[in-house]
């Protein structure tokens, strides 16, 4: 297993965006496992606001972005947009980049949609938006240094590797998982495409927004 606790990227702006998104995700978080009390009252908030690839709305598109299955997936989905959201946000600024973590967000639930457009099952996180940063990132600083923890059974090491390294291997392995469940009738787990489709829709609005002169 390997995780990425750091980047030697500076940042340029301070990223105001990116506390906010991850404030929101951290209320929205203890709102769905503390306030909310009952099993009845829990569910209920995750089919009314959950993305289901076969019933959306364009609210659960969004809101869906904002909810988690448990610690360990908002921890980790917190850490990687901490890492690196803040050098994707100074160099759109913080309006663009706002609209292009939505956007990466809507690309990755679309992306669900059309690979299992009958699936009942609900879909939440922020990672398809995230995945976003990560392609914008892999083609913005290729060869960005980030530190990784390394852990091989008994085996713990610090590395310190290209971006390109580390999120080629992300997406390579995300892709690899995404395929092997293709034809699979599943009754719940990560929902790859979302990762694939945020990845791809981030590499594509960052060469976009390149292009196009947004304010």
């Amino acid at each position: 297993m390997f995780f990425p606790y750091k980047d030697d990227n500076p940042r340029v702006l301070i990223p105001f965006v990116t506390y906010f998104i991850i404030g929101l995700n951290v209320l929205v978080f203890i709102y769905q496992y503390f306030i909310i009390q009952g099993a009845q009252l829990s569910e209920n908030f995750i089919y009314t606001y959950a993305l289901i690839p076969a019933n959306p709305t364009i609210l659960t598109i969004f809101s869906s972005m904002f909810m988690h299955g448990g610690f360990t997936h908002i921890i980790f989905n917190m850490w990687f947009l901490w890492i690196f959201g803040d050098n994707i946000e100074s160099v759109l600024g913080h309006k663009k980049y706002l609209l292009f973590y939505f956007l990466c967000g809507i690309g990755a639930g679309l992306s669900q949609i059309q690979i299992d457009p009958e699936s009942t099952i609900p879909m939440v996180g922020a990672s398809g938006a995230i995945a976003g940063v990560l392609g914008a990132y892999l083609f913005r600083f290729p060869r960005a240094t980030v530190h990784v923890l390394v852990i091989l059974i008994v085996f713990i090491t610090f590395i310190r590797v290209p971006a390109m390294i580390v999120i080629g291997f992300w997406f390579l392995s995300n892709l690899t998982a995404g395929i092997g469940t293709l034809g699979i009738e599943q009754t719940g787990g990560t929902a790859w495409f979302a990762h694939i489709g945020g990845f791809i829709s981030g590499v594509l609005f960052n060469y976009l927004f390149k292009i196009i002169k947004i304010e």
